[in-house]
């Protein structure tokens, strides 16, 4: 049986860059189950802590821990950008790339891969090269990319900023699914109705700290903060 890498937890986190606090300190759980939204004005730090809770901001200070080894839990994690990085490669070929760089063998890798373009709506691109797909099948593509290995978290950094509607609509539907099947999610989003239709949690950030953090249904109800408050009301927050 593989150990589960949840919760994770972060204790006094603080990350620097050419002598400017981004985040910190931070102290923040991610529970084994739900799907939690990171919110907060531009600049606030969201990409900075999704990025150090997924390992790949080097902290200045504090820790990031989990049940097992941090360093043991890249293999049951992923990451989706915001602008997703296409190989320039067909999208089977995309698909299949994280299966094969594991060890899979190419007839079970190619499967999945076909699966999951299927699962996605991406069937009828298949075979073209991904750097030719629309913005919306690109941010499908990274996202069953990132799910292929059946990763115990997902990290995504504001994954339908410049999608349209049917497409963002297309990607809500699959992190519910998928969310629903077990795989915590974490993602930023600026869009509240977003964050009022899939969040179970929300983690509120001003100025690289957590200022608010709470189940999302008493967050919008009545959010403890001012600043949440202006935000849910759509004033300019800074």
């Amino acid at each position: 049986m593989v150990t589960p890498i949840l919760p994770l937890q972060m204790q006094g986190a603080l990350v620097r860059k050419r002598g400017k606090l981004l985040l910190g300190p931070v102290d923040l759980e991610i529970s084994a189950t739900g799907l939690t939204v990171v919110m907060g004005p531009n600049g606030a730090g969201k990409t900075t802590l999704l990025r150090a809770l997924h390992g790949l901001e080097r902290l200045s200070g504090g820790r990031v821990t989990a049940p097992i080894p941090f360093a043991d839990t890249w293999a049951l994690q992923a990451f989706v950008f915001q602008t997703p990085i296409m190989m320039r490669r067909s999208v089977r070929d995309n698909l299949a790339y994280p299966l094969l760089l594991h060890g899979k063998g190419k007839a079970e890798a190619y499967k999945a891969a076909a699966d999951w373009a299927e699962r996605v709506g991406l069937t009828h691109v298949f075979d073209l090269p991904a750097p030719q797909l629309s913005g919306g099948e690109k941010q499908k593509l990274a996202l069953a990319r990132a799910l292929i290995r059946s990763p115990e978290i997902v990290f995504l950094d504001e994954p339908c900023a410049n999608l349209d509607g049917r497409a963002t609509r297309e990607i809500e539907t699959i992190l519910q699914e998928v969310q629903a099947a077990g795989t915590r999610i974490v993602m930023s989003t600026h869009d509240i109705g977003q964050a009022r239709r899939l969040a179970s949690e929300i983690v509120f950030l001003m100025h690289g700290q957590v200022i608010e953090t709470g189940d999302a249904t008493g967050f919008f109800a009545a959010p403890r903060t001012p600043q949440a408050a202006a935000l849910l009301k759509g004033d300019i927050v800074e």
